[in-house]
């Protein structure tokens, strides 16, 4: 039986034939740690690492190379920005279609007494309109000056994760703009996928996960971050960093500031071949690809009894069926047609919720370049065979 991999939103998979490569020459041929010695070996990584970050600075945005900050993945840097900038008694916004890397961290806070929080209702079907957006930000914004509070940051998915849809991003960046609130995106599910400009959007920090859309290997993510919202973060981790040794404390320069320890080179080596597949390859070719995929795949499902389909603009495609529980359609995907999917909540309860799908969940179909027309027909054969099955 052939193995049919449609699970691109929780890791991409193939990877571009250069990203493995990168990171066997690395490890075969350098081996070496950056920062802290003074050889040929250590000037390559280096450089490696500096273009890695500068090819992250031009997908985004951003200010600066030495604004791109190395982390092991999208969540510590959600961590990192949201537990670093805010204060005790500060108040934050998120909608109500964040991953649980957004909300977890909220919520610890808010648990232990140090934040509170409002969540931005989104409509049933995933999506926010920009009015409806900006006058739920309004009125929080609102609600915080009446009760004398510092409304200090906006958390907000750019694509989700569950169904696909994209959230205005721009129009909560000109309200937070003009209100100086911080903006923060959650890029996991877009960066790769999506034009994002930090300036153009109004962003103040972007993070990223590098072994999805970017095409690189698990543990190497990070995020972009404007001069603007870096003055008022603290630290979340510190320890050596190979520069201003002689400091008890963590230097103030960055990306040296907010990366503390030693970095994963092997990751970042990868994430620099998937970075070039991108380049090359070119951002709207993929996304053109990967939509079309996904669009063929909907296309061959109309007109299954029972079957409920949640989409959006990413090629990210849940689906629910009356007459199946989400886990024996995953489970028969798998072992009567090979085809790999994600089942149940996708790290996202309040997503769910909001679609309509919690407690049972989904199963999602998530399609990446490698993905071909004639493999999402047959997972749509397979998904209308298991569904009309008595």
């Amino acid at each position: 039986m052939k193995k049919v991999y449609f699970d691109n939103a929780a890791t991409s998979f193939p990877k571009p034939d250069g990203v493995g490569s990168a990171m066997l020459d690395y490890i075969k041929n350098i081996g070496c740690n950056i920062n802290r010695s003074s050889y040929d070996g250590a000037y390559k990584a280096g450089e490696t690492v500096f273009e890695t970050r500068s090819r992250l600075k031009n997908l985004f945005g951003a200010e600066d190379e030495k604004n791109i900050i190395f982390t092991p993945s999208d969540t510590y840097s959600l961590n990192m920005l949201i537990k670093g900038i805010v204060r005790p008694g500060d108040h934050i916004a998120v909608s109500s279609m964040e991953h649980n890397a957004v909300m977890r961290p909220v919520e610890a806070l808010a648990a232990k007494g140090i934040i509170t929080y409002d969540v931005i209702e989104c409509d049933v079907d995933g999506s926010i309109s920009e009015q409806k957006m900006q006058t739920g930000l309004e009125h929080i914004l609102e609600k915080a000056q009446r009760e004398r509070k510092c409304f200090r940051a906006v958390v907000l998915t750019h694509g989700s994760n569950v169904c696909g849809r994209i959230l205005p991003i721009a129009a909560a960046g000109k309200f937070c703009r003009n209100n100086n609130i911080f903006l923060i995106a959650d890029c996991a599910q877009t960066a790769g996928i999506l034009d994002i400009d930090m300036e153009k959007m109004g962003l103040d920090a972007v993070s990223f996960s590098g072994h999805k859309s970017l095409y690189g290997p698990q543990g190497i993510g990070g995020f972009a971050v404007s001069s603007r919202l870096v003055g008022q973060m603290d630290t979340i981790i510190e320890g050596g960093t190979g520069s201003f040794s002689h400091l008890l404390t963590m230097p103030e320069e960055l990306p040296d500031r907010f990366e503390a320890g030693t970095m994963n080179i092997p990751g970042i080596y990868g994430l620099k071949a998937g970075l070039e597949f991108i380049g090359q390859t070119g951002i709207d070719k993929i996304r053109d690809h990967e939509n079309a995929v996904a669009e063929s795949f909907v296309e061959k499902l109309t007109g299954i009894d029972g079957l409920h389909v949640y989409s959006g603009r990413l090629p990210v495609v849940s689906l629910a069926c009356d007459r199946k529980d989400p886990a024996e359609l995953a489970y028969r995907l798998e072992t009567d047609y090979g085809i790999w999917t994600r089942v149940g909540l996708h790290c996202a309860p309040t997503a769910h919720r909001t679609i309509g799908t919690f407690p049972s969940g989904t199963v999602r179909f998530s399609f990446g370049y490698f993905n071909t027309l004639e493999e999402a027909e047959y997972g749509a054969q397979a998904v209308r065979s298991i569904c009309e099955r008595c």
